[in-house]
């Protein structure tokens, strides 16, 4: 049995303008997901999925070497079918034969098992950690994956391959990752606050996109603020450094900080991290953080430690 694990991800800085060549900061999380291949006689692939708490949410077969889908059942009230899922999965599987044309050209079968260590709809990145694991599967570059099946900048990919924070750049749509240290000594007082929905990254791509101004000089901020945010020394410091962000996002996005819209009375500061509107946000504060949060029926509060690598 040959297995594969990608590290969960969260952008720190720069969403959005990191697709416009902004220097961001990422971090891989202590979640992440895994992949396990076993060989079978029969010619198809049998492919499971599995949530954290192991429940097989998602199953598909696939004829081989044609990969035609034969049948797919989805289990979940919230978000899309089995079919587009399973067309969705067929997709990757198929570019990445594209890149590597031997690829599942076997005459022998498999079974597939993908397993998340995180809620699905925490936002960590269930479809970059599959990408990179289905990459690695079939001996191909993942982030050439991620773009002829999607979109996106790549620092999930950046964060699934390595386990220690980075910086992330697109530099002539080429991604250049640095590792960096990141360790501050305030970090007790970092917490990651789940917004109780998940939010949809290529919804979010799309929209920004659509956004036609100049924002070079914004680009250039966002990334000095990346690098002063990996070296501030006091939570009175970092907490200017995220204002400063999120008003600079806002005014290009168009919305309102995630503080202003939800938690105008938080004596610490917010951050919204990836596209605006869902999954988690970084928050400072004390002792007191988890149960303002838990009070306003935000019940999955994370300490710095219990999230990063």
């Amino acid at each position: 049995m040959n297995r594969y694990y990608s590290n969960g991800k969260l952008l720190l800085t720069g969403e959005y303008v990191v697709l416009d060549g902004a220097t961001s900061f990422a971090v891989p999380t202590k979640f992440g997901q895994d992949l396990t291949i076993e060989p079978i006689q029969e010619s198809q692939l049998i492919w499971g999925s599995f949530t954290h708490d192991g429940e097989c949410w998602f199953e598909a077969s696939f004829d081989l070497p044609k990969l035609r889908l034969k049948n797919a059942t989805f289990n979940s009230e919230i978000e899309g079918n089995a079919e587009f899922i399973a067309e969705t999965l067929q997709t990757i599987l198929s570019e990445a034969r594209k890149l590597n044309p031997d690829f599942l050209q076997i005459k022998n079968g498999c079974i597939v098992k993908t397993n998340l260590s995180f809620p699905r709809n925490w936002g960590l990145g269930s479809s970059s950690t599959l990408l990179n694991n289905i990459a690695n599967w079939a001996d191909v570059d993942a982030y050439q994956l991620l773009w002829n099946s999607f979109s996106g900048s790549g620092y999930d990919i950046a964060c699934a391959q390595n386990d220690s924070p980075i910086f992330y750049q697109l530099e002539k749509k080429k991604p250049i990752v640095k590792t960096v240290e990141f360790n501050p000594g305030y970090k007790e007082e970092l917490f990651f606050v789940h917004l109780n929905k998940k939010q949809n990254s290529r919804e979010g791509i799309a929209q920004y996109k659509k956004n036609n101004q100049n924002i070079q000089q914004e680009v250039k901020d966002i990334s000095s603020l990346s690098d002063e945010f990996v070296n501030t020394v006091s939570t009175i410091d970092l907490d200017k450094i995220i204002e400063e962000h999120e008003n600079i996002i806002s005014s290009i996005i168009k919305l309102n900080p995630v503080k202003k819209e939800l938690f105008p009375d938080y004596f610490g500061t917010v951050k919204s991290l990836g596209a605006w509107g869902g999954d988690f946000v970084l928050v400072t504060g004390n002792e007191d953080t988890p149960n303002y949060f838990k009070q306003k029926g935000f019940e999955t509060v994370l300490p710095y430690s219990k999230m990063i690598l």
